[in-house]
C-alpha cells in the first residue's frame, strides 16, 4: 500500500544510507522500522490490560505467603 508522510530530513538521508548499506529499499527499511515500533509498543497494551486485571482481581498474597516469600528474596543475591 502507497502512503505519503513527512519526515525530518535528517531521518530522511539517514534512512537512505541505511538502506543503500543494507541493499534495502528505503520503502522496506521504513515497513521495518514501523513494524518493529509497533511491536515495541504492543507490550504497553498488554501491560495495560494486565494492570487494569490486577485492579479487579485481588492479587495480594496471605501473610505467611508474603513473609516466606520476602525472607526468601532477602537471602537472594541480586
Amino acid at each position: 500500500m502507497k502512503t505519503a508522510v513527512s519526515i525530518p530530513g535528517d531521518v530522511y538521508r539517514a534512512a537512505d544510507r541505511l538502506a543503500r548499506r543494507r541493499g534495502k529499499s528505503r520503502s522496506q527499511v521504513y515497513a521495518e522500522a514501523l513494524r518493529e515500533f509497533m511491536q515495541r509498543h504492543e507490550t504497553d497494551a498488554i501491560t495495560e490490560t494486565l494492570d487494569g486485571l490486577c485492579a479487579e482481581v485481588d492479587t495480594g498474597l496471605p501473610a505467611d505467603l508474603a513473609t516466606a516469600g520476602r525472607r526468601v528474596l532477602e537471602r537472594t543475591e541480586w
